[in-house]
């Protein structure tokens, strides 16, 4: 074999070797890079499904403040930022996770919307804040109201009871009663069959509180069977809204001294046996009430 056969042989080895050592190192980075491509979708895929997960639980977000919110206008804008929300989460969703530049706009898109609901975050807490001031001042104010009625009732019945007290002070008293059956001679008789008048007598006490002047005394002369003795239906006083019957009435004139008078009623009806009510009445208080009896 000449020396030029064997430099060629050598050489031709020698580019075999070469080759082979090229193709192992191509089949080497080939399968480098399969595996950094895999590595990569894996992680393109991780990105997605944190991504997805932070619109979850962004539309989540939206929907618990959505449900604590009084204001209809914010109410609207929350439905709108949720809509667009869950829009963009669909989007998301059927985008591939090679899809880089789509899935860094997403991204982006991601955190404009958490910015917008930052902001309307902020109006929600500061209207919860202003509501509890609102419901703190309507509370005070509520209180202050109940506590001013109630020191105005107070006061109502404070002053009610003076006058009550002004006008019990200022009622006449009538004490001293007797009754006196007499004849038709004005003599005193206990015989039933005799009797033509009834006396009554009567003290007012002193009051120096009561007006003085002109007054009218009213008495009621009750029957046993309940019956007011009256000799005209026409025979009426005011007393407490309605007009009451009455017996007999006499114009008398006070000056705040004790003063002693009597009434006399003249028998023209049969007398019932039995026990007799006598109501006095002046001013429209009633200021004394006796019992008598008639025996037959």
């Amino acid at each position: 074999m000449s020396k030029q056969t064997k430099v060629i042989i050598a050489s031709i080895v020698l580019l075999v070797v070469i080759l082979a050592g090229a193709l192992t190192w191509s089949l080497y980075k080939t399968h480098e890079t399969k595996a950094e491509m895999s590595e990569m979708v894996e992680m393109m895929n991780f990105e997605k499904e944190q991504l997805e997960e932070e619109y979850t639980d962004l539309a989540m977000q939206f929907d618990g403040y959505g449900m604590n919110i009084g204001n209809d206008s914010l109410v609207q804008l929350l439905d709108k930022e949720k809509q667009k929300v869950a829009q963009l989460l669909e989007e998301l969703r059927v985008t591939k996770a090679t899809n880089a530049r789509r899935i860094a706009a997403l991204k982006k898109e991601l955190a404009t919307v958490r910015s917008v609901m930052i902001q309307y975050v902020h109006q929600i807490d500061s209207l919860d804040r202003m509501n509890k001031e609102l419901i703190a001042e309507n509370t005070e104010v509520r209180r202050k109201y109940e506590t001013a009625s109630h020191k105005a009732e107070q006061l109502q019945q404070e002053k009610e009871e003076l006058h009550q007290t002004v006008v019990r002070a200022s009622m006449l008293e009538l004490t001293d009663f007797s009754m006196q059956t007499l004849n038709d001679r004005g003599r005193k008789t206990r015989r039933y069959s005799q009797i033509a008048k009834l006396q009554f007598n009567y003290t007012l006490a002193k009051n120096i509180t009561t007006t003085s002047g002109i007054k009218t005394l009213y008495l009621r002369i009750i029957r046993p069977d309940g019956e007011v003795m009256s000799k005209s239906d026409q025979n009426l006083f005011p007393f407490e809204n309605t007009e009451l019957l009455y017996s007999l009435s006499k114009q008398f004139e006070y000056a705040g001294e004790e003063l002693s008078d009597v009434l006399y009623w003249n028998v023209q009806e049969i007398l019932q046996v039995g026990d007799y009510t006598a109501d006095f009445f002046v001013d429209g208080h009633q200021i004394g009430r006796f019992s008598f009896r008639i025996e037959g």
